[in-house]
């Protein structure tokens, strides 16, 4: 079903959705029709999740309202506040069906960051009128990158922004009670817990991270913590872990409930409904989603007398997930989170029968026992995710098992009982006298996170792994998880394969940001990069999110190699091949294979390719390869084509004028 819903985002143009979803319902009824024949039958289910999964994704596309055209200049916005999050420094509103200068409601939302001094009396619910600068959402920063557009249109949203006045309130309202409970509660965590630690617990127990200031947010991805920000499996399993245990052990010291009642099964249950009350709590994202799907079928085990985990499970869990929002195969929460989990049942399906016996008898086995555990553990998780996260953030962390070992402990054993602790005392405002314990624990956190990350080679740096590579990995990594006998070791030549292919695939020399601001070259194994005023911090990154090189140096260094720079040229020679940076539209611009320029050529520079301020207006972010036959140039129209998500050229020439903090 994956399979099918990838195939569908691969595509250059829409497909028409009846031929996918009659295929299906043919494969199907087919399937049912031949019980007698395994193999047939087995094929055609493959063809109709498949063919289901593609008419799925082609559906919600469908059903997703399509783009407004947001105003250029600034505008009035009014609308439903749906969601109010605190940052480092000011706050962020997401307002639901805005309307702009009065006109009629979008049916899409906008997400705008207001002003830091801005403290007016806002909650959840309340009609909210804000004078700000919108922009739609960013196209890929390189073609081929991160589709901002895409997770949008899927998202429901409209564009982001930022206010230029005050925001004040039109009407109070009640809207929805879970998401001011949300808020409520990371206001009294940070309240409680001022800076960092307070807006790390807000993040653990309403899934609000938006406040965690950035140097730590980048610790814990740089150690391999990243996950712990991320409210997953871990954190609704230590939920239900101790709902579990506390209502057994207060059934089994009444001495009728324990004779009488079906101890176990109340227990299960009950920690099934304070699963189910910590998803809503914490937003019900995509990691979270799994999790609980997988907690229902253990429970339904348990209760049954069915084995607990196993990667059927994980499976019905990941086709719900799928039949309800198809996009989500395409995120990166969705990927790491059943790659690991994935990695886990199947590699505790090897481990367990060789742990079962080890050390028998001796008093070090338990503490043995569990520091292996820990280990392996993530270890398996850990490895597994790695190829997604250098795939969608160019960067592979080393150091994840050592960190994990130390802050998965303190996580789960001290911070999260702390801290359902406190929850369970904010009716009373006591919360205070709970939440100053977990935040020891939580500045644990913050010493393994920034410790680990300051070792030497904690992050490497990976060059783009190209489309290929992930799905030799996916395949590989399933073919080694799936199969039980020697056949599963068929799955480590793809899953190789893919690791080494952001070496084996050719990389791009020269890439154009979407509005020319940005003008990356890599030369000798140098990344050079040139910038204009407005340039978008992200697009910034993109000789380290290409090409592995965290370090950039100006074309215009006096110190550099390979790049000859006159009064308004830089002139680099590849493979046979010649471009031109133009950085003066006066100046000579003759005989090379490529001319760039952040600047509007209009014809001044002919070359066999030109790509200037102009022409990414219409293409997107640009790609050039150099070579002896001239240069082969890319675009991101090229690489998506013409999808719903993709906005067109009028648009962006509506963002140009725009600074990059309102994307933030």
């Amino acid at each position: 079903m994956a399979s099918g819903i990838i195939a569908y985002f691969a595509l250059a143009r829409e497909p028409w959705l009846w031929p996918a979803a009659c295929v299906s319902g043919l494969a199907f009824g087919l399937a049912v029709q031949l019980r007698g024949r395994p193999v047939l039958r087995a094929a055609l289910l493959a063809a109709g999740f498949a063919t289901g999964g593609f008419a799925g994704a082609r559906l919600a596309a469908w059903r997703a309202p399509p783009w407004p055209d947001l105003p250029r200049g600034a505008t009035i916005v009014t609308g439903t506040v749906s969601a109010l999050e605190a940052l480092p420094e000011g706050r962020r509103v997401t307002i639901a069906a805005p309307a702009l200068d009065g006109g009629e409601p979008l049916a899409r939302a906008v997400r705008i960051r207001l002003r830091d001094s801005d403290d007016a009396d806002l909650v959840t619910g309340d009609t909210a009128r804000v004078r700000a600068l919108l922009r739609p959402p960013s196209p890929p920063a390189y073609p081929g990158g991160w589709d901002m557009q895409r997770d949008a249109w899927f998202g429901g949203m409209a564009g982001y922004g930022f206010a230029i006045g005050p925001v004040s309130v039109e009407a109070h309202g009640r809207g929805d009670r879970i998401q001011p409970l949300r808020e409520a509660i990371a206001a009294r965590f940070m309240a409680a817990l001022p800076g960092p630690r307070g807006a790390i617990a807000a993040t653990l127990f309403t899934g609000l991270g938006a406040a965690i200031p950035a140097d730590d947010r980048a610790a814990f991805q740089v150690s391999g913590l990243a996950h712990l920000l991320a409210v997953a499996g871990l954190h609704i399993g230590i939920v239900m872990g101790l709902v579990f245990a506390c209502v057994r052990t207060w059934l089994a010291a009444s001495e009728f409930a324990a004779l009488h009642w079906p101890v176990r099964r109340i227990a299960s249950l009950s920690s099934l409904a304070g699963g189910a009350a910590y998803l809503v709590l914490t937003g019900a994202h995509v990691p979270i989603l799994r999790s609980f799907a997988m907690a229902c079928l253990v429970v339904v085990a348990l209760m049954t007398g069915r084995r607990a985990l196993s990667v059927r499970a994980l499976a019905l869990a990941a086709l719900v997930l799928m039949v309800f929002a198809p996009a989500l195969v395409m995120g990166v929460s969705f990927q790491m989170s059943f790659a690991a989990v994935l990695a886990l049942v199947a590699g505790w399906e090897v481990l367990s029968p060789r742990m079962a016996l080890f050390g028998a008898g001796h008093w070090w086995r338990g503490p043995a026992l569990y520091v292996g555990g820990l280990a392996a553990t993530s270890a398996l998780a850990g490895t597994a995710s790695l190829p997604y996260a250098a795939y969608h953030f160019g960067n592979a962390t080393l150091f994840y098992v050592p960190a994990n070992m130390v802050a998965v402990p303190i996580t789960a054993l001290w911070v999260m009982p702390w801290g359902l602790a406190s929850l369970l005392l904010m009716p009373v405002g006591l919360e205070r006298f709970t939440a100053m314990p977990m935040g020891w624990g939580i500045d644990g956190l913050l010493a393994v996170a920034h410790g680990v990350a300051a070792w030497p080679e904690a992050v490497w740096r990976v060059p783009q792994v190209p489309p290929w590579g992930l799905l030799l990995v996916s395949f590989g990594l399933a073919w080694l998880c799936l199969w039980r006998s020697s056949p599963r070791l068929a799955g480590v030549l793809p899953l190789c394969a893919g690791l080494v292919s952001p070496w084996l695939a050719a990389s791009p020399d020269i890439v154009v940001s979407p509005d020319a601001r940005v003008i990356a070259a890599r030369v000798g194994g140098v990344a050079f990069v040139s910038t204009a005023r407005g340039a978008s911090r992200f697009d910034l990154d993109t000789p380290a999110r290409v090409w592995g090189l965290a370090n950039a140096t100006a074309f215009e260094s006096r110190a550099n190699i390979g790049v000859s720079c006159d009064t308004g040229t830089c002139r680099f020679a590849l493979r046979g091949g010649t471009a031109l940076l133009v950085t003066d539209a006066s100046a000579a611009c003759a005989g090379a294979s490529a001319v760039i320029s952040a600047l509007p050529l209009r014809g001044n520079c002919p070359a066999p390719v030109v790509v200037d301020r102009f022409s990414v207006l219409g293409d997107g972010a640009t790609s050039i390869t150099l070579g002896a036959d001239g240069a082969a140039k890319i675009t991101d129209h090229m690489v998506r084509g013409d999808r719903p998500w993709v906005i067109a050229a009028p648009s962006h020439l509506a963002t140009s004028s725009l600074p990059p903090a309102a994307t933030e």
